[in-house]
This record gives structure tokens, sequence and C-alpha cells, in this order.
């Protein structure tokens, strides 16, 4: 008979959202996973990141196996479609986005702490490009409340920096929401764009957020769904 699993024995570990590490995408509802099946996980979302940064949403599930180094069948146990899994790694940006705000709030330069954000959406998304395919989740769903905590997150830091003086004062929390992808998109333009291309329109992009020289905008700014 074989003993009972104890502590020690690492495939009796378990990770939850009190013990997973920082980034660590659980399942949808937070539900504990063994360590081994945790660390699966986490293999297949790094390679399908990697995968889908190259080929779009025409990367492969074997190919995203290989790259994980396991089985395509374990790849199916976490993650019944391909699209899944690429809402799976939109749903870990919208994570880590959500974070980086928070940490950044209450900032006593409020402008940096604000391009310090662009600049780190920005980078973030030109990794995982997967995630531009998933901005427009179904209402309701885990990911489209994910997108309601980045908003969320964003609006204290674009208040600060309005209250500093060093946004103009008819831009929103949600403008700046907006915003977050145009880097990335406008870089898409271009057939091979240099790497870090990208951080010149994260310039431009802010520097349009200035009130410094600003004229009045065409249009009112939306609200957020």
């Amino acid at each position: 008979m074989r003993p009972a699993a104890t502590p020690a024995d690492p495939a009796a570990a378990v990770v939850t959202p009190e013990t997973s590490p920082p980034g660590t995408v659980l399942p949808d509802g937070g539900r504990p996973l063994r360590a081994d099946a945790a660390r699966n996980r986490e293999a297949v979302l790094t390679a399908a990141e990697e995968e889908f940064a190259a080929r779009g949403l025409e990367a492969s599930i074997s190919a995203i196996a290989r790259r994980a180094g396991i089985a395509k069948g374990t790849v199916f146990r976490h993650f019944a479609t391909k699209e899944d899994l690429a809402t799976a790694i939109a749903a870990r940006h919208a994570r880590e986005l959500t974070a980086i705000a928070r940490r950044l709030r209450g900032s006593t330069d409020p402008e940096a702490a604000l391009l310090e954000f662009l600049t780190e959406a920005a980078g973030r998304l030109q990794r995982r490009r997967v995630a531009v395919l998933m901005t427009v989740p179904a209402p309701g769903s885990e990911l489209d409340r994910l997108q309601r905590e980045v908003h969320d997150a964003v609006v204290p830091l674009v208040d600060e920096a309005r209250a500093a003086g060093v946004l103009r004062e008819d831009v929103t929390g949600t403008d700046v929401f907006l915003l977050m992808c145009a880097p990335v998109h406008t870089v898409d333009a271009l057939a091979d764009p240099p790497p870090e291309l990208w951080r010149r329109y994260v310039g431009v992009v802010f520097d349009g957020l200035r009130p410094a020289g600003a004229s009045p905008l065409a249009h009112p700014a939306p609200t957020w769904r």
C-alpha cells in the first residue's frame, strides 16, 4: 500500500492564490493545483506566449507543446481549446497591469508614474501579442471583469497626474486606458519593425497627454462599457 503523501512530498504540494508565486495564473475560480500541474500550466502559458508572439493565432498546439517540453495531451488537460489558452494569457496580462497600476498609485511624481505605466503596458503587450486579439471579451466574462479592474486601477493614476498639473484637463482615465495599446498597434502597420520601435510611440502618446500647447479635442471622452 502506498503511504499517504506528506507536505514534504513535492507532488503533494498544491498551489493556491495564497501560496502561488507572483504572476502565477490559477484556473478560473482559483481552484488549487498540485505543484507539478501548476508547473506544467506555467510552462504551457510561457510557451504559448512565445508561439503566439511569433505566429499569432496560427500557432499550433503541437508547436506549443514542443516548446514547453510536454505532451500535447497535457496542454489539452489545462486548456480545452487554443482560444482558451489565448484568453488565459490575456487574463495574466490584465492581472499584471492591474498590479503595476496599483503599485504606482500615490507616487510623489505622478508624471513619471503614468509614463512608467504606459511603458510597462506597451512593453508587455509587445511580448504578448495575442492579448491584442483579446481586447473585446464577452460581456460578463472573467476577462471582461479583469479588464474592468485594469481600467479602474488606471483612473487614479490619471487623476493624480491631472491634479499635479502634468496632464491636460480634458483627458480621462478611459482615454488613457484605451491608449495603452496604441504604440503596439502603430508598430503593427510595418512589415518588419525594429523590436524597440514601440517606445518611440509611447513618447508620442505621452507628449499628446501633456497640458503644454494642448488644443481642444474634437469629441467628448467616452465612458468605459
